[in-house]
């Protein structure tokens, strides 16, 4: 196990062993007691996950890689085997990966932990890369024809991850868009937003199609995958209307209304949202979407625009248990409604709309953001909905808001370790307001900034460089990279200003664009993985399907659709780690932040803490599973 030394100015967060947080949780309904901090911490509801074991082969032998889970003990080792045969010397302690050395691609492997010195049974069996990537087959759905004569077909695009069945294994949701899918800024009709349930080896569960009354863009279908009611298996929630079949073939509403204009925009006609059985793609639960559209105009144009902007999230407002997050509006009016999904029905918690009278003359109007960011920015075990230049907190309430306006990306973890609580680092397109800031995300402070510059359309902040003390910091229209204080420690910005990904055996985050991951340095950047017959998604954003730790250690793995959108090409790091961190999975804000990835426009996930050079030992979650 690494144990780096931290900097002496660094704070160590607070430890929630999970065994304590588990043992005190039964006794007492939910609350665990921290004996570091002897201060109440709420147990949170996550996933009851496998091991997630993976074996990635390279020419040297196979990596073996599992879930160190927020349920296991801090002490907990492990043995690995290989068709029954341990292979390992002495139980491993340290990081969750073990390389065989000379093993050929198709070995079988199993894990087995060792509690309280006692072997446990054996893990599932190890998911084999064997070409150094994993294909998952997809059908596309059959194309057609807008009214206006164009023709389409289908790509895959953004998926998400859920226990769909309650197997403890996650499960794919992708998203099918049309080759003719529209930003809202553009006119025509598109074809119908397809959502497929999949399992890893490919078995479909279920296919729905949102149907002629959603219009197909990165701004108009964003769905949550997550177990919102606590029994064991994702359900899956989304925008609806009119039309829209689920996955057992019943439509919702009526099936031959056609409210499309004669531009493609629907603008008249009731909106919905609906809660999907994961398992069987069959709608549970439709009510009114919140908030309607009301007057088109009143959100900032006549013709279809900004009416149409949608985000939707998942946080733990009550500290314990997720709550579904959906929200219309950024460039002028913003509406933000919390739904709880519990027994079967949906129930409102609150609805935030800056055109309210608690809200009004208080800057929050026009704060939006093309996505969202769910954490506890305030420390109060209870999640805010970070929303761009504003955070409104777990009641509802505005929290704070910048008026630094509208931007294209922002991210928000422990940027700056050497302070206290979460940061936010943002791009602004407004060309009177800073071009990027960095601020405090309990408070809003700005902490440095860099001056206007008209659009700033891309921003990353991540530890991509053992040279610099805590995360750096750059964007497309400010000089160099950055350090947590805003200072230039490096002239050259990385070859990508988009995506990041854990990928190599350092905590230090490496850089992900279009269909290739890279190394920084301030000479030169590494290429560590070009993916083989993929493509990227979302036009120039050039994102993966989904990125993430979903299976493995914790290092990330990579989704991409195959160039002929017949499979989801999973690629899963081949290098040795020394680093032990408790799988991302069981980190809700990690979570929480692969349940967003895909809304709009789509943006890395980051956890509650510091991970990169010099890192304290991770913190261990205080976590249930249902």
């Amino acid at each position: 196990m690494q144990h780096p030394h931290p900097h002496p100015h660094r704070r160590r967060r607070a430890l929630l062993p999970a065994v304590t947080a588990i043992a005190a949780l039964i006794a007492a309904g939910l609350t665990a007691l921290s004996p570091t901090t002897a201060a109440a911490a709420t147990a949170r509801q996550v996933e009851a996950l496998d091991r997630g074991v993976v074996s990635v082969h390279t020419d040297a032998g196979n990596l073996v890689s599992w879930r160190w889970l927020g349920t296991d003990p801090d002490d907990v080792s492990f043995n690995v085997y290989r068709a029954g045969t341990k292979v390992n010397s002495t139980p491993i302690t340290g990081a969750t990966d073990y390389f065989h050395s000379g093993a050929p691609a198709q070995a079988d492997y199993t894990v087995r932990a060792i509690v309280g010195g006692v072997e446990q049974a054996d893990s599932v069996h190890a998911i084999q890369f064997r070409t150094g990537y994993k294909d998952v087959p997809i059908t596309p759905p059959a194309g057609g024809t807008t009214p206006d004569g164009v023709a389409y077909t289908y790509e895959a695009n953004d998926a998400s991850v859920g226990d769909l069945d309650g197997d403890g294994q996650l499960d794919f949701v992708l998203k099918w868009q049309p080759t003719n899918a529209k930003d809202n800024s553009q006119s025509g009709y598109t074809g119908d937003t397809i959502l497929d349930g999949i399992k890893l080896d490919g078995t479909r569960l279920w296919r729905i199609d949102l149907g002629r009354n959603i219009r197909s863009g990165a701004h108009y279908t964003q769905f949550q995958v997550y177990d919102y009611d606590g029994d064991g298996k994702a359900e899956v929630a989304t925008k609806t209307a009119d039309g829209t079949v689920d996955g057992t073939g019943t439509v919702i509403g009526s099936a031959t209304a056609d409210y499309r204009n004669s531009s493609g925009y629907v603008l008249s006609g009731p909106e919905y949202l609906t809660m999907f059985n994961g398992q069987t793609g069959r709608a549970m639960s439709t009510v009114d979407y919140v908030p309607a559209r009301g007057t088109v105009s009143s959100w900032g144009d006549s013709y279809g625009n900004r009416v149409d902007r949608f985000l939707a999230g998942t946080a733990y407002l009550d500290g314990a248990r997720p709550s579904l997050i959906e929200a219309r509006g950024y460039y002028t009016r913003t509406v933000i409604a919390a739904w709880d999904w519990r027994n079967g029905a949906f129930t409102r918690r609150w609805t935030f709309d800056t055109n309210s009278s608690t809200n009004t003359g208080k800057g929050y109007d026009g704060q939006g953001d093309h996505q969202l960011s769910i954490a506890d920015v305030d420390g109060d075990g209870r999640d805010e909905i970070v929303y761009g230049s504003m955070a409104v907190d777990d009641n509802g309430s505005g929290l704070w808001t910048t008026k630094n306006g509208h931007g294209d990306a922002m991210h928000v973890g422990d940027l700056d370790p050497a302070r206290p609580g979460l940061e936010e680092f943002k791009v602004d397109e407004d060309s009177s307001k800073p071009s990027s800031w960095m601020a405090d995300a309990k408070t809003g402070e700005i902490l440095w900034s860099t001056d206007p510059d008209g659009d700033n359309g891309r921003g990353v902040a991540g530890d991509i460089w053992a040279g610099s003390a805590g995360a750096e910091s750059w964007s497309s229209h400010a000089d160099g990279v950055r350090n947590p204080q805003g200072t230039v420690v490096a002239s050259r910005k990385p070859s990508s200003t988009n995506f990041l990904a854990w990928w190599d055996g350092d905590p230090v985050r490496e850089l992900l664009d279009d269909t290739h991951i890279d190394k920084y340095g301030p000479s030169a950047d590494t290429r560590l993985l070009t993916a083989a017959d993929v493509h990227s998604d979302n036009g120039t954003k050039a994102t993966p399907s989904l990125a993430g730790d979903i299976l493995g250690d914790w290092r990330e793995e990579v989704v991409w659709p195959t160039t002929d959108n017949t499979a989801l090409r999973i690629y899963s790091t081949p290098y040795e780690t020394s680093t032990k961190i408790t799988t991302l999975l069981h980190d809700t804000q990690y979570r929480t932040a692969l349940a967003w990835q895909n809304t709009a426009y789509n943006q890395p996930p980051h956890p509650s803490f510091f991970i990169g050079d010099g890192m304290p030992t991770a913190p261990r979650p205080a976590v249930y599973t249902p």
